[in-house]
């Protein structure tokens, strides 16, 4: 299942932001992922904040704030296609919850980390990437009916 943590620098995002971030970049990780708009899907896409306390980031230039997205998906989740909307996106999601234009992209990073098969474990089982398909459509029959 995707997993997205964003570090920022503490009151780096604006107040309306903060509270609105972590959803809408989990919802750009599961719309880039294809994953059915479902609860439980939306339930499986775990997003953290982590605020860095003031003087904990800084660059060898200056002190202004940068941002970093690290998303994790099950390997062969994201074709090259998809991440490069997935890093476009998240991008553009961090410059909104910060007050940013455009012009400031270069200080967001996203990185994105696939996790091999085999090497993802939920409710006490290894998942593998066929079962999370497998539950993707099922879902989404379950939806359509």
């Amino acid at each position: 299942m995707p997993m997205i943590r964003l570090t920022v620098p503490v009151g780096a995002l604006t107040e309306e932001g903060r509270t609105t971030v972590q959803r809408d970049l989990a919802a750009v990780l599961l719309r880039r992922e294809g994953a059915p708009d479902t609860a439980f899907f939306r339930a499986q896409a775990w997003s953290y904040l982590v605020e860095l306390p003031e003087g904990a980031q800084t660059t060898a230039e200056d002190d202004t704030p940068r941002f970093l997205v690290e998303v994790t998906v099950p390997q062969g989740a994201l074709s090259e296609r998809r991440k490069a909307g997935l890093v476009q996106d998240a991008t553009k999601t961090v410059l909104s919850a910060a007050g940013l234009a455009p012009r400031d992209a270069l200080r967001v990073w996203v990185l994105v980390h696939e996790q091999p098969d085999g090497t993802w474990g939920a409710g006490g089982s290894v998942i593998r990437y066929a079962d999370l398909v497998s539950l993707a459509r099922q879902d989404k029959e379950r939806a359509d009916a």
